[in-house]
């Protein structure tokens, strides 16, 4: 019996859809086929289906919104554990308190905070990711980060136990979770009451910001690399003379530097060429060396 035979016979309800084309979930559009493509709506179906992973030595690819991800054009024998809309309801807890599982859009998770009239997640309103890659990487814009509103996470350890903990371990774009295999299920969010129609305001100003300097009608994963000590990639890369620079159909944006966006067509091999050379001019004219924010998945 295969792995998907067997998930399919244990969890009949289960959503399974093999060779599945990931560049249909990523931000970027960019992604061959994976071998499996599975959407549990629930901390049980995740457990067992982990459960029925590591028994066979086999980890799955965790996927929210795929908006930090490059992934392969080339097939991904791999089984993609996808925690989106089946999995992101959000409830009260006490006056400010907001519970999310972690397969919601922080762009659903902000306008929940606004109807409930809770001030604190406005930054979060345009990040184009799910709450569970926000809180592993500590996300943020505008001056906000995950940091400040988080205040637990429950999460499933790589042993399979379903735990808690008040200590994120949050830093720049970090958490404790980064890099490792322990999945986040949701999170306990700590608000303020504040005035929705001053909410609603904040959150178009913000918008109306990111869409005035950002490339958002082109395919991209956000921002390309991370920010250096001291100074900003964008501006570094500006500097070296990149806007506009291309390889293929990956393309430093001509509107903001901090981005490699998908002109069209453009391929893994496209984005990671752009990228190296970008780091490569970078560091010749600044002496210093940019580091990936996106994920690459190979």
């Amino acid at each position: 019996m295969t792995v998907i035979e067997e998930l399919r016979s244990v969890l009949p309800a289960l959503a399974i859809r093999e060779n599945e084309k990931l560049s249909e979930h990523c931000s970027f559009r960019i992604g061959g086929e994976c071998a499996a493509f599975i959407e549990p709506a629930s901390e049980e179906e995740i457990a067992a289906v982990c459960a029925i992973l590591r028994k066979r030595g086999e980890k799955p690819l965790l996927m929210g919104n795929g908006s930090n991800l490059l992934i392969t054009d080339g097939y991904l024998d791999r089984i993609v554990l996808h925690l989106g809309s089946a999995y992101s309801a959000i409830e009260s807890r006490g006056e400010t308190g907001l519970y999310a599982q972690s397969g919601v859009t922080l762009y659903k998770l902000a306008m929940s905070a606004a109807d409930r009239a809770l001030t604190g997640l406005e930054f979060a309103h345009g990040i184009p990711g799910t709450l569970g890659g926000a809180v592993s990487m500590n996300a943020g814009a505008y001056g906000g980060e995950m940091v400040q509103v988080v205040r637990s996470v429950r999460y499933l350890s790589a042993n399979g136990q379903v735990l808690e903990t008040a200590e994120p371990d949050f830093a720049y774009r970090l958490s404790r979770f980064s890099d490792t295999d322990d999945i986040i299920l949701g999170a306990t969010l700590e608000l303020q009451k504040g005035d929705e129609t001053a909410i609603r305001e904040q959150m178009r100003t913000l918008m109306d910001k990111r869409r005035a300097s950002q490339p958002l009608d082109l395919p991209s994963a956000g921002s390309t690399f991370k920010r250096p000590v001291g100074g900003y990639a964008a501006a570094l890369i500006d500097q070296a003379g990149l806007k506009g620079f291309t390889i293929g159909g990956a393309q430093v944006s001509e509107k903001h530097a901090g981005f490699v966006v998908n002109k069209g067509g453009a391929t893994c091999e496209d984005v990671l060429r752009l990228m190296e050379a970008i780091q490569d001019k970078v560091y010749a004219a600044s002496g210093i060396m940019l580091e990936a924010e996106v994920k690459i998945i190979q």
